[in-house]
Formats: C-alpha cells, sequence, structure tokens
C-alpha cells in the first residue's frame, strides 16, 4: 500500500506539472495579438491571463468528464499508466516550446494516454467513438470553423469601421475591445485545458481506489489544477507568443479583436458540449482568418505548414513515447523510477538548450529572422527577365527625348619645350 501511495502522489505531482507546461505552452493563445498589437504590456497581459483561467477552471467540469470517463476504460488502468502518459505529453509540449511551435498540449495529452493504455491494455481499452466524436473531428473542425468566422469578422470590422479609420477614438475602441476578447479567451481556455488535468488526476484516483468510479473531480482537484495553470500562464511562453503574434501574419488591433473573438465563441461553445477542443487549433485558425480577411493583408505560409506539421505528429509522437514509458514501468519500481529520472534529465536538457537564445517579456515583439530563399527563388533571382517589347520601346523613347549634353572640350596639350641641339 505505500508503494502504491507513493507512486499515486507521484502521477498527481506529474499532473500538474503537465498542466503547469500546459500554461506557459498555451498563453499565446489568449495573449500574442494582444501582445502584438500593443493594446497591453506583456507582463501585464500574462497576468491577465493567469488570473481568468484559474477563474476558469471552476466554471465546468464537463471536458475533465470526457477524460476521466469517456476516452479509456477506467477498469485495468492503473496508476503507472497515467504516469507514462503525463510523460509523453510533457515532453511533446517542451519540445514544441523550444522550437516556438504551437502545438496542442490537449492532444499530446489524449496521444501520451492512448499509447500508454494500449501498451498497458490493448487497443480494445480506448474507446474509438469518443475518441473520434469529441477529438478528432473538432481538431479538424475547430481551426476551420474559427478560421472562416474571424476572416468574415475582419472584414465587417473593417467594412463598418471605414469612415472612422485612422482616429485615435477608433484605435482605443479596438485596442480596449482586443482586450475584452483577450480576456474571454483566456477564461475559456481555463475552461477547457485545465478541465483535462482535473480529469487525468481523477482518472489516477479511480484506478488509484481513492474516489469511486464515475466520480467528478474533487474540489482540491480543481483548485490545484486552476492554480498550476495559471502559475505557468503567467510566467509566459514567450517563445510561441512570438511565433503567434509575429511569425503567421502581421496583425492590427481589428483583427486581433476579430480573431480573438472567434476564437473564444468556438472554444467555450466545445467547453459547453463535452468536446476535448485544442484552444491552439482555434486560435491558431482564427489568426490566419484574421490575416486574410485585411485587404493586403498575408499570412505566412511557410510557418503555417510548420504548424500543420506539429499538429500532424502531437497525437502520434506523444502516442508512441506514452507507450514506451509505459513498457518500461511495467518492470517494476526500477522501471518506473528509470522513466522518472529520464523525465527529469530530458526537461532539464530542454531548459539549457532554450537559454542559448533567450526569448522573453523584453524582445518578444522583435519580428522573426528572415529565412533563407531556397534554390528556385535564388535562380530566379539571379536571371534577369528578357525585356518586353513595351519596355524596349519606352526605353528607346526616353533615350530619343534626352536632351544631348556635348561633352566639355579637352585641354590643349601643354607646348614642348625647345630641343637645343
Amino acid at each position: 500500500m505505500e508503494s502504491f501511495s507513493l507512486i499515486l502522489a507521484i502521477v498527481v505531482v506529474t499532473a500538474l506539472a503537465f498542466d503547469f507546461t500546459n500554461g506557459f505552452h498555451d498563453t499565446a493563445n489568449a495573449m500574442a495579438t494582444t501582445i502584438s498589437t500593443g493594446a497591453l504590456k506583456p507582463k501585464v497581459a500574462v497576468a491577465m491571463s493567469a488570473a481568468l483561467n484559474l477563474v476558469g477552471a471552476f466554471l465546468s467540469v464537463e471536458v475533465a468528464n470526457t477524460i476521466s470517463k469517456g476516452l479509456v476504460d477506467e477498469a485495468g488502468i492503473r496508476p503507472e499508466v497515467i504516469f507514462a502518459a503525463l510523460v509523453g505529453a510533457i515532453l511533446w509540449n517542451l519540445l514544441t516550446w523550444l522550437v516556438g511551435l504551437p502545438s496542442s498540449s490537449s492532444h499530446a495529452l489524449m496521444g501520451g494516454l492512448i499509447g500508454a493504455t494500449i501498451a498497458s491494455a490493448g487497443v480494445g481499452a480506448v474507446h474509438g467513438d469518443v475518441l473520434v466524436t469529441k477529438v478528432l473531428l473538432p481538431a479538424v473542425a475547430a481551426p476551420i470553423v474559427a478560421g472562416v468566422a474571424a476572416m468574415f469578422a475582419t472584414r465587417l470590422t473593417y467594412s463598418f469601421g471605414k469612415k472612422a479609420e485612422g482616429s485615435k477614438a477608433s484605435e482605443k475602441g479596438y485596442r480596449a475591445g482586443q482586450i475584452a476578447s483577450a480576456g474571454l479567451v483566456s477564461l475559456a481556455h481555463g475552461t477547457n485545458d485545465a478541465q483535462k488535468t482535473m480529469g487525468i488526476i481523477t482518472l489516477a484516483l479511480v484506478a488509484g481506489g481513492a474516489v469511486a468510479p464515475d466520480s467528478d473531480p474533487p474540489v482540491w482537484v480543481i483548485l490545484s489544477a486552476g492554480l498550476a495553470i495559471a502559475l505557468g500562464t503567467y510566467l509566459g511562453g514567450w517563445r510561441i507568443i512570438r511565433t503567434m503574434g509575429k511569425g503567421l501574419t502581421d496583425l492590427q488591433p481589428q483583427q486581433g479583436f476579430a480573431a480573438q473573438t472567434s476564437a473564444a465563441t468556438v472554444i467555450l461553445a466545445s467547453s459547453h458540449l463535452g468536446f476535448s477542443l485544442s484552444t491552439t487549433h482555434s486560435v491558431s485558425g482564427s489568426v490566419m482568418g484574421a490575416g486574410l480577411g485585411r485587404k493586403g493583408g498575408v499570412v505566412r505560409w511557410s510557418t503555417a505548414t510548420r504548424m500543420f506539421v506539429a499538429w500532424g505528429l502531437t497525437l502520434p509522437a506523444a502516442a508512441l513515447v506514452g507507450a514506451i514509458a509505459e513498457w518500461v514501468t511495467g518492470f517494476g519500481s526500477w522501471g518506473t523510477g528509470l522513466v522518472a529520472v529520464f523525465l527529469v534529465g530530458s526537461s532539464a536538457a530542454i531548459w539549457k538548450i532554450s537559454r542559448r537564445e533567450v526569448v522573453d517579456h523584453t524582445n518578444v515583439n522583435e519580428p522573426e529572422p528572415e529565412e533563407p530563399a531556397g534554390v528556385v527563388t535564388t535562380a530566379v533571382a539571379a536571371v534577369a527577365p528578357p525585356p518586353t517589347a513595351g519596355a524596349v520601346s519606352e526605353d528607346l523613347t526616353a533615350t530619343i527625348a534626352a536632351p544631348v549634353t556635348e561633352p566639355a572640350p579637352s585641354p590643349a596639350p601643354a607646348a614642348s619645350p625647345a630641343t637645343t641641339v
């Protein structure tokens, strides 16, 4: 019983560590556009987001119940399985944070849980219908719905505010609206993402016999999960904030307001329905939609492509790490200890690598370095295109019309001195 109590405590602490990484990994979802447009100072923005994340954690438990009761069979799931799942989720969060990619913490957790469960109890222990309807379909639909909504909202915003465009009153109004919508996203993030950790801790408590099956998360679980994600949010995932605020597109206050309002609406609606939605997918989609909605606005598709690749790899990569970690924990206490040491060592190594190029609140709004041109782009730029007929005609006309300037007479050569014979 002592060893069991110890592993259960380790699982709870590891789950809160994941919740902490979820906080700083996803701060960009709520505050990247607000910081990039200058509506709020960076430290003020993350403090506001942290407080609203904590409040949002108490608003609902529907998503927590999806994880603790719906995704996998509670029967036969050991605390070691939950621990292995969290290892896969934490390492994926840290790796994507290191490279500044806004991947989904939610899908990292789902992937780790699925992989560890399959390694422990087989494929039959995963509820495929719940996985498809409440995880995979929202993953595809959320960025599309949020992006389309943000694109149309941006166009409407510019259309209605055309007469007041450029005025100080208009700019202040949009900034105030952007702050309000950012607060709504933070609240929605706490409502959706903090619940995932609540669900995973509750599942571990059920697996350990500490609470009855089909129980809602205890109050102390809700409070601790809310505090962990709020603390992580306050520290700020500055690398991902830079990517979301400057790497995808250049946003104006009108676009930031439209993007965040659209994303918050999608996230809150999904939380109410119990969908384990990725706030990262929703906000990223809305930011791209807002970029396309402004006339002359652009989306940096090279950055977007890297994001899409990370999104596609999140579930399988976290599942693979979770499955391997579960296999190692199957060797007993020393296996669990080995996985714990690997997690701590890997996390420390990633942190040390991140110190080589520090990104924080002082330089978060600096533009990302320009990407080197590809081979094709370089070759095209090196070859001058042949002049068109119109261009030749214009050059000839300009040459004929230009006044002829006579060259200045050259000075006469100096007389040679007489030579005496």
